[in-house]
């Protein structure tokens, strides 16, 4: 079994803030921290078009936004059947897993589980090629198990761009997206099954700071762009894997643990060249991927939303390890599941409700690196909680057909109940209108900055 499939960059998150000051003051911040550029607002008349189109909520706002990874790299995790009825135990109804194990989509069929399924990296070149390949894995691990098993979308490769093997396999990304999505629509799928990517926030340049800051690494844009247009033209969410935790352990002295743990009562910053105020560190990374995105595109193209593929505290970790511990993990999962259980945005798309996936279900006895890398699960392997958290109490009674909680019904992949609202690339969506809006907005504060 590979040990590198959910490999997750240990690089320093480029956002940091004083740990003790006021951080709603620029003047306050380290030197390292200040922005590039001098901190002018938005004028007036783009401030008034923000808050417009802003004020347009999201079209999914009845179903719950939170699902779980089920990462499977352990020799002592129970057995795939009974984990829909873990899921359904604790009112959880999305998973996403970092391959198409038949033996895991056969344990999930007929459960309502909505399921977010992986192509591995190995297999990227020989997609990217053939579109027989390509047409050949959808038949094998999609098709066969339509509609019992409620595949929603494939990721392609995990962290493709920053990976170990990413000299080799950026260039197959796109191509392979490409022959997948022909492949679906060959078959009568694209409209139930999409296609996206999970990225590591080292796609980023850094410094980055403060969010309106971020562009991609120069040495991605010949990937990132055509990577973009197809997220844009499928209407396919942007996935990240945003770790709050990394910036903190990385430096503790220069990021206030609060402020990664998500705390409500911690103190606010703003971003000098735009005047949003933040209350924690997920937010800030998810705007600055937006900023970036806004920054590589267009602002007359189309615009992509961002959603996190995986974010998590590790539970444990070695004597180095600054904040892997079980009260760190506690604050920042419950902390998670409030904001996302709000159905608010983050400052810059605020109408946009938050969507993520906690990492991970179980601890992983035989994942690679630092003891922090077997402890980032909600459970044990016998199923017991590694720690408590709000609304995710196991309770008696519960079956593999009930999805109501935190998870909410799963629904369609269309309409308010699904999580995944697929749309043509001839239909206009409020979404992408608000998202346009706000990259023309955004590209005037850049050429005015």
């Amino acid at each position: 079994m590979p040990l590198t499939d959910q490999s997750r960059s240990a690089l320093p998150w480029p956002f940091h803030f004083p740990a003790s000051s006021d951080s709603s003051d620029p003047s306050s911040l380290p030197s390292i921290a200040m922005p590039l550029r001098s901190p002018n607002l938005l004028p007036s008349f783009l401030v008034s078009l923000l808050l417009i189109v802003l004020a347009v909520p999201s079209a999914a706002t009845s179903a719950a936004l939170v699902g779980i990874n089920y990462g499977r790299v352990a020799n002592n995790l129970p057995p795939p059947e009974s984990v829909p009825h873990l899921l359904a135990s604790v009112g959880v109804g999305r998973a996403r897993l970092y391959d198409a194990d038949p033996s895991v989509l056969h344990a999930f069929a007929n459960t309502g589980v909505e399921l977010v399924v992986g192509l591995p990296d190995r297999c990227l070149p020989s997609v990217a090629a053939d579109p027989n390949e390509a047409l050949a894995w959808v038949r094998t691990h999609i098709q066969a198990f339509h509609p019992a098993t409620k595949i929603a979308a494939v990721t392609v490769g995990n962290e493709v761009l920053t990976g170990a093997n990413s000299s080799a396999l950026s260039g197959c990304l796109v191509p392979a997206m490409n022959n997948l999505h022909s492949a679906l629509a060959s078959l009568g799928l694209d409209r139930e099954v999409i296609i996206t990517s999970a990225h590591s926030l080292a796609v980023l340049a850094t410094p980055s700071y403060p969010p309106s800051n971020a562009v991609f690494r120069p040495d991605l844009l010949t990937y990132v762009r055509p990577l973009l247009a197809f997220h844009a033209h499928t209407g396919a969410p942007l996935f990240v894997n945003a770790y709050p935790y990394f910036a903190y352990a990385e430096d503790p002295s220069g990021v206030a643990l609060n402020y990664a743990l998500l705390d409500p009562a911690c103190p606010t910053f703003t971003d000098p060249a735009t005047g949003l105020r933040y209350t924690n560190l997920l937010h800030a990374q998810i705007d600055a991927v937006y900023h970036a995105i806004f920054a590589a595109m267009s602002a007359k193209g189309s615009a992509v939303e961002v959603r996190i593929s995986e974010t998590g505290w590790p539970s444990a970790g070695d004597a180095n390890e600054t904040g892997a511990s079980l009260a760190n993990a506690e604050r920042y999962s419950n902390n998670l599941m409030r904001l996302v259980a709000a159905q608010k945005g983050t400052p810059l798309v605020p109408g946009t409700p938050l969507r993520a996936y906690v990492f991970a279900l179980f601890n992983e006895n035989q994942k690679p690196g630092p003891s922090s890398e077997r402890n980032y699960g909600l459970f044990k392997p016998d199923g017991t909680p590694v720690y408590n958290i709000a609304g995710l109490t196991p309770h008696q009674g519960g079956n593999s057909n009930s999805t109501a909680g935190l998870g909410g019904s799963g629904g369609g992949l269309d309409g308010e109940s699904g999580y995944f609202s697929i749309s043509a690339s001839t239909t206009i969506s409020p979404l992408h209108s608000i998202l346009t809006a706000i990259a023309a907005a955004v590209t005037a504060l850049r050429i005015l900055s």
